[in-house]
């Protein structure tokens, strides 16, 4: 027997599930992973299996990600007219109208008052924080991108304030050559960035790129990449890990006394040098490096290099 609910309901399924994933694809859901950076401050002194201190910091990147969706929403609505001259940017759900402005407005309205009323009763000073952290994309949407060098700054600032906001909510610090890895690490990225943007879709495409060469970008990420390696050796030698109570820590104390005061953490710098050459060999023989999140979950090398990172990290210091 014909079915004329079913016929009407399909299409009206397909139609809201398109919008949905337009939704998503506009919000960058992908790119999240940045935010990640909040749980640095736990992960490094040795509480990220607290509880407490896990949960405020899950809440902090919630909020996060809220805002950094906020941001990329409004930053898409000021560059719409210049998306639409790029190759890859023109099919951005706003840029190609399968999002209205008015729809962009709405959905960035909610993300903002979500995020900033989940950061006002989580803490005053955390509020106070992402307010800062919200202020400081509307200033690169609106001025900061516009000037040459000033641009990834304002990038690797962004990076800056998460780490903040993740020693913040949690009370413990990030040792400070750490920290200025972090800091290095997004100018090199963001470097390599805007070299594929230009390499990609020329100075048109931007107006920031015209005041750009690929020889001053190289410079660029040259000095990054360096300082990067730099400020993590440093960190790697000058900082204790911090020492936590494990069976099997104990078990190695017993056995080798001072075991955890060894430098083991310098272990792990051959692993980093690789995921920084890894990520330039990828720009420099492929052309990509306009999208960080794409290039970090699709090449195995690389998420390999990471992951066994994360593993010397967390035996260092959870375990050993």
């Amino acid at each position: 027997m014909y079915n004329a609910n079913k016929h009407h309901f399909l299409p009206l399924f397909f139609m809201y599930t398109s919008f949905a994933l337009h939704i998503i694809r506009t919000m960058r859901v992908n790119q999240w992973t940045k935010n990640l950076v909040v749980f640095v401050a736990i992960i490094f002194s040795g509480k990220l299996f607290d509880a407490e201190l896990f949960a405020r910091s899950l809440v902090a990147f919630c909020v996060f990600c809220l805002l950094s969706s906020a941001a990329y929403i409004m930053n898409d609505l000021v560059d719409a007219p210049a998306d639409r001259r790029h190759p890859v940017k023109k099919n951005r759900p706003i840029a190609s109208g399968e999002i209205s402005t008015i729809q962009g407005l709405l959905l960035l309205i909610f993300l903002v008052s979500v995020a900033l009323l989940g950061a006002i009763l989580f803490d005053i000073m955390f509020f106070m924080l992402a307010v800062g952290f919200l202020l400081w994309q509307v200033m690169y949407s609106f001025i900061l991108k516009s000037f040459a060098v000033i641009d990834i700054f304002a990038i690797s600032f962004s990076f800056v304030i998460r780490a903040l906001a993740g020693m913040l909510v949690t009370g413990f610090h990030i040792p400070v050559w750490l920290f200025l890895t972090i800091f290095f690490m997004s100018l090199f990225i963001a470097s390599i960035k805007r070299n594929a943007e230009l390499a990609l879709a020329g100075s048109d495409a931007r107006h920031t790129l015209s005041k750009y060469n690929q020889n001053f970008l190289n410079f660029l990420i040259y000095t990054f990449s360096t300082a990067t390696i730099i400020a993590y050796c440093l960190y790697s030698y000058i900082e204790q890990p911090p020492y936590v109570l494990t069976p099997v820590s104990i078990f190695f104390s017993s056995l080798f006394p001072g075991f955890e005061g060894r430098k083991l953490m310098t272990l792990t710098i051959p692993v980093v040098v690789y995921a920084i050459a890894r990520y330039g060999q990828l720009f420099y023989t492929r052309i990509e490096g306009e999208r960080p999140d794409k290039v970090v979950v699709s090449d195995v090398p690389l998420m390999m290099a990471m992951a066994v990172w994360g593993v010397m990290i967390i035996v260092f210091i959870y375990l050993l």
